[in-house]
């Protein structure tokens, strides 16, 4: 059986990917991080290396719902779809 990446349910996102959903610059998101306003996961990726960022879909999902002011969107709860983090963008 072949499956397709796009029918996985991604854990996290990286940092291009997130930006891209939430409709932000990757730099606008990079600075967000660095102030710890938002939630992410820095991953070591060896000796004298880089981490490697990612931001858990759930994660950013609540955190984009706590920030929703008015409007039924707000009043749908936390399950409610359409933050765009369930595009597959392959």
């Amino acid at each position: 059986m072949v499956t397709n990446e796009c029918d996985k349910e991604r854990l996290s996102l990286r940092l291009a990917e997130a930006a891209r959903m939430l409709g932000v610059s990757p730099r606008t998101l990079w600075s967000m991080t660095r102030r710890g306003e938002i939630p992410h996961v820095a991953l070591m990726s060896g000796k004298g290396r880089k981490s490697l960022l990612l931001y858990p879909v759930d994660g950013l999902r609540e955190w984009l719902q706590a920030r929703t002011t008015g409007g039924p969107a707000n009043q749908a709860g936390p399950e409610a779809k359409g933050t765009g983090a369930e595009r597959c963008d392959a």
